[in-house]
């Protein structure tokens, strides 16, 4: 993944609430005796791992909570994007963005609800064509297994219209439309047509100015009413995302998906008025490195400091914003037992000790995890920070443990 989804919101989460002062965060540990210090812990017999960690995601740039923490010590949005992407230029951008619509697993078929001002073009041909009121309930442009696309309408059945030289696009002259699918209905704005990547896939794109695409991202993204600051970083961040992808495309037929791998975006039925001040508040607002877009990595919570990315502003630094009474991942614990350490690695046999290996050395316990030998009765397996938490399904790899018999 691209960046760490924000967990699931509780309503209205943390509104209302007063910042606590933050709580004192370790320094790192200094020089290379920190990333190659051993800790382990004997597992002896059937035992209970807890889990105790701090942050919720890789660390890379902004901490949303962090941001959030941030505004409600009064800092401003671009002082808050200026601490997580240290070293960045303010800019401005504008333009468009093609987004795959991951929602639409048929492709071939691309339907939409009858509206009026719907227009169709064929993409090999000039002009728009207005679709006529005809009783339609909907439009479908479907492509055959020779790549001809065919207009269809329903009215009490499905009725030919027309035969396309090249794909079929739809479009409301700025109104929403909807698109129609097996896994349900959502409201796009711009043009929605069918597209086909290098390797013959076909997928269903939404092309629409930068600015209306976060208008479906940043409330998917950061809850709407937080602090007008936080939630104009967040702003910020995610247009800033979007030229970063649409310089680095994806594919050749889109340049970013609508997924967590990306950033999640759901259009139109998206929307709050809320997030829509804060883009307006931020318009054509991007943060650049050497003239081009940044790449602005975020993640829900940073647990008191972030991490090192690929690139110079994505630095390790700690963060003082994070931990504030709102903020419940900023310190976790997970409960498993030695048995679903074994299921996940069943190469070790009987598991008899977990050591860390190797750490990042910013922070608590020597920082974020890199490295963990896991010894049993069969052998042992090394494996990466990154993978452990994956499979395991934790917050982040800033993590330590404690085993006890169970």
């Amino acid at each position: 993944m691209r960046r760490a989804l924000l967990p699931a919101w509780t309503a209205v989460l943390c509104l209302g609430l007063v910042l606590a002062p933050s709580a004192p965060v370790a320094a790192a540990d200094s020089g290379a005796t920190a990333q190659r210090a051993v800790r382990s812990w004997d597992v002896a017999g059937p035992s209970r791992v807890t889990v105790s960690g701090h942050g919720f995601g890789h660390g890379h740039g902004m901490s949303q909570y962090g941001a959030e923490g941030a505004a409600r010590q009064g800092l401003t949005y671009r002082q808050i994007a200026s601490f997580y992407y240290p070293g960045t230029t303010w800019a401005t951008s504008a333009g468009r963005v093609v987004v795959q619509l991951t929602r639409d697993t048929t492709p071939s078929s691309l339907m939409v609800r009858a509206a009026s001002g719907l227009t169709l073009r064929d993409t090999a041909a000039t002009g728009r064509t207005a679709l006529p009121a005809n009783g339609a309930k909907r439009w479908r442009v479907t492509t055959d297994a020779r790549g001809v696309s065919r207009v269809s309408y329903l009215t009490d059945r499905w009725r030919a219209w027309a035969t396309l030289k090249g794909r079929g696009e739809f479009f409301a002259g700025g109104a929403p439309i909807t698109l129609m699918t097996s896994t349900g209905d959502r409201a796009y704005r711009g043009r929605l047509r069918t597209a086909v990547t290098a390797s013959g896939t076909r997928v269903t794109v939404n092309d629409l100015t930068l600015d209306n695409y976060l208008r479906g991202v940043v409330p998917l993204e950061m809850p709407a009413l937080w602090s007008p600051a936080a939630v104009r970083a967040q702003a910020v961040a995610a247009r800033t995302y979007a030229a970063y992808e649409r310089a680095h495309p994806i594919s050749s037929a889109y340049q970013i998906c609508d997924t967590s791998s990306c950033q999640v975006y759901g259009g139109y039925d998206a929307e709050h008025p809320a997030t829509d001040r804060a883009i307006a508040a931020t318009r054509g607002r991007i943060l650049t490195s050497r003239g081009e877009p940044a790449f602005t990595q975020f993640g829900s919570s940073s647990g008191g400091w972030t991490s090192a990315g690929s690139v110079p502003y994505l630095s390790a630094r700690q963060d003082p914003y994070d931990d504030w009474s709102g903020n419940p991942v900023h310190d976790w614990k997970e409960r498993l037992t030695d048995a679903t350490l074994e299921r996940a690695w069943p190469k070790v046999g009987d598991l008899t000790r977990i050591a860390v290996t190797s750490r990042d050395g910013n922070g608590a316990w020597g920082g974020r995890v890199r490295s963990i030998t896991l010894v049993g009765t069969r052998g042992r397996v090394v494996v990466g920070g990154d993978d452990f938490r994956s499979r395991l399904g934790l917050r982040s790899t800033w993590l330590t443990f404690s085993v006890a018999p169970r």
